[in-house]
């Protein structure tokens, strides 16, 4: 019992530091900066400059400019759990009599995923450009609450287009921008924001196939030792039933490495239906994470209506709404994976 409560402690912390990695990355205000401020504060006095200076580089190198290291650990994480299932639950459930075809599940899900991975990576997102901020001024009408005409970007020197949103980290506006992803190293905005959730969904099917194929190995392990049927001499000399608990330590003490790999993918898999859930919500409603954001706050008072306001296209929307691009299901689903183009002039 003391070595689960040590490895659930153990679990808890790394697992805690991993969702405030994905939820606070890229953003000024976080725990983590926080935390690096007290802790600066407190030992600065002790610390050599060379050794503070080089702490605040690498915060700002992870989080505050475009890299690769969060690919890198992407494809390090991935590497290690592919290897583990592949040199160890593979032979397992051949042992097991598992079809083939199930066992190539996986496979054929990373394969995938690497695909939709690549495209998020290098497809362009939609940047505002000279020569397209003319056509992209005329994809989406201001709503004049989050987004309003005639505003430039004093950066980029461009008059921005309704729903977009200059990325500090790419130094780029990006049309219909919705985030900055680190572990693609990329925006997600009009023109990739599908492949983005295509990857999602493919890196949670690809979690949950290794999942359910491992789980299901370590209770065909339990079944075959006979451990629900068996008993154990405790610590005061008393025989007592295995229990759950029992099993569960026993299997990490056999396969330390594979339930490891498994608690790692199940949390991974719910992480990131979670999110890809959300992503999908936004998608069917038309809404981006940017947008979401900022109007948490902005309709919880009543809004008028107006009948008045000139667009640059499209008819007058009802201001009222909190989905205010929002063109029903089917429509806003075909905008995601057909994206509207920049309106190109014609010569004459």
């Amino acid at each position: 019992m003391d070595f689960l409560t040590l490895f659930a402690i153990y679990v808890v912390v790394v697992l805690t530091c991993i969702v405030l990695i994905c939820k606070y990355s890229g953003q000024q205000q976080s725990p983590f900066h926080v935390l690096f401020s007290y802790v600066a504060k407190v030992f600065g006095p002790f610390t050599p400059k060379w050794l503070q200076r080089s702490s605040q580089w690498i915060m700002h190198r992870l989080f505050h400019q475009r890299g690769n290291v969060f690919i890198y650990l992407h494809i390090l994480l991935e590497s290690a759990v592919y290897a583990e299932f592949t040199y160890e639950v593979f032979g397992y459930c051949r042992e097991m009599d598992t079809t083939l075809t199930s066992l190539s599940v996986p496979y054929v899900l990373l394969a995938v995923k690497t695909s939709f991975f690549y495209l998020c990576i290098k497809r362009d997102p939609g940047t505002v450009t000279k020569k397209k901020v003319a056509g992209q001024l005329l994809i989406y009408p201001y709503d004049k609450k989050l987004f309003h005409p005639g505003v430039s970007c004093p950066t980029c020197q461009l008059v921005k287009p309704a729903r977009s949103k200059h990325c500090r980290l790419c130094n780029r506006c990006v049309q219909r921008f919705d985030h900055h992803c680190i572990w693609v190293n990329n925006c997600i905005g009009a023109q990739n924001t599908r492949y983005f959730l295509l990857y999602l969904f493919s890196v949670c099917a690809m979690a949950g196939a290794i999942a359910l194929l491992t789980g299901d190995m370590l209770l065909h392990a339990v079944l075959r030792s006979g451990l629900l049927r068996a008993s154990y001499i405790d610590e005061y000399g008393q025989q007592q039933p295995t229990g759950p608990l029992f099993v569960v330590q026993h299997l990490f003490l056999t396969f330390p490495r594979i339930v490891f790999m498994l608690g790692f993918v199940v949390f991974v898999f719910f992480l990131l239906a979670g999110y890809a859930l959300f992503h999908f919500y936004l998608a069917l409603v038309n809404q981006t994470s940017n947008e979401w954001y900022k109007s948490r706050g902005y309709f919880c008072q009543h809004c008028h209506p107006s009948a008045t306001v000139d667009h640059l296209c499209g008819p007058v929307p009802d201001h009222s709404k909190r989905y205010y691009y929002s063109r029903g299901l089917l429509k806003n689903l075909g905008e995601i994976f057909f994206p509207p183009q920049p309106v190109r002039k014609k010569d004459n």
